[in-house]
């Protein structure tokens, strides 16, 4: 039977423990011989947001366990405590494989963990993370990083994710599946967490592209270049490049392209329209260019996508999800959530 140690202290977030805890136990599995035996493994008594938790034995057990896993460390500011960090190092030391799960991420940087490896943690905290610990690849874009005895997730939904990849890899695809079938979730996501990031544009205010954003974003179903946007906002291409490097940290180009992928998602979410339609609603000018984008970008085909987030409790004509409108086919709604791309809509960026 193989062991799962669950490294608990003050300050970690209960969702993902139980994630964890859920997907690892017995009463999950639904076997008569459980493949896993897990122990929640603290410095005491440790409290969790309103929940109080006595663990089953003391840090030091987790150098005996064959996996262990690291919850959220809810805040990213803190330094995660030492002796936490050194648990985790020293079961690593020892032979365990060690998987974070969302902000985790943090506990298994301190610790050295993932110095010169690829990881991720939820897209919210990558840059953080990133600037913190140099030496680690963050990628902002995936569900899970497998790096063989060490394993990171993204935020949140994702631990579940990363949490069946490991009894996929220990007991194969049949006891993953029934896991999954018990917790009715699915047993593999395709894509990465960029599926699920918003796309924000920066607050009005008395920056010099205060007035361009919207402006751009009510035409995003035309082929706008830069030059178009340095027109607009009276200044030259190279400075309206440096403007936008401060104000939304990528280029105008990326982020005209980052906006129409972001409005192809909301148009495929809440409306009826063709991907053909989408991608002139979009400035994408074909099916095609927006299919290798949005690809490129989300991680899945428009249609996966649409599959995922589609309303379920539409009504002809306008209805709403989440407080975005659904519009007939045939409009062209304008929202402040995607952009355009490169010097024409049908040669979006390659």
């Amino acid at each position: 039977m193989d062991t799962v140690a669950l490294a608990v202290t003050d300050g970690m977030l209960h969702f993902e423990l139980s994630v964890a805890y859920e997907v690892f136990g017995a009463d999950s599995t639904g076997a008569t011989d459980p493949p896993y035996e897990v122990t929640v493994c603290g410095p005491g008594p440790v409290r969790f947001g309103r929940f109080r938790l006595e663990p089953d034995c003391g840090l030091d057990r987790l150098a005996h366990a064959d996996t262990v896993i690291v919850p959220g460390w809810a805040d990213v500011d803190v330094d995660p405590p030492a002796d936490l960090v050194d648990a985790v190092r020293a079961a690593h030391d020892a032979g365990a494989r060690v998987a974070s799960l969302c902000t985790g991420a943090f506990v298994l940087a301190a610790a050295g963990l993932l110095d010169g490896r690829r990881a991720t943690t939820h897209w919210a905290h990558t840059q953080v993370l990133a600037a913190r610990h140099p030496r680690v690849e963050v990628d902002p874009d995936v569900l899970y990083v497998d790096n063989g005895r060490v394993l990171t997730s993204a935020g949140k939904a994702a631990a579940m994710d990363l949490c069946l990849h490991l009894v996929r890899l220990d007991h194969g695809s049949a006891v993953a599946n029934r896991v999954a079938r018990r917790l009715v979730v699915p047993p593999h996501r395709a894509g990465g967490q960029a599926q699920f990031v918003s796309a924000p544009i920066p607050a009005q205010g008395d920056h010099p592209l205060a007035e361009l954003f919207p402006w751009a974003l009510e035409r995003l179903d035309r082929p706008l270049t830069v030059e178009d946007l340095a027109r607009r906002a009276r200044m030259s291409s190279r400075n309206l490049g440096r403007h936008f490097k401060v104000a939304t940290g990528t280029t105008p180009l990326q982020w005209l392209l980052t906006q129409r992928i972001r409005r192809a998602q909301e148009l495929l979410e809440t409306t009826d329209e063709s991907v053909d339609a989408v991608a002139r609603a979009t400035g994408m000018g074909t099916a095609t260019t927006l299919r290798r984008h949005f690809n490129r970008t989300v991680g899945v085909p428009p249609d996966a996508y649409r599959r995922t987030f589609r309303s379920r409790s539409r009504t002809p004509g306008a209805a709403v999800r989440q407080g975005v409108p659904t519009f007939p086919a045939g409009h062209r709604p304008r929202n402040p959530a995607t952009v355009a791309t490169n010097r024409s809509a049908s040669s979006t960026q390659g």
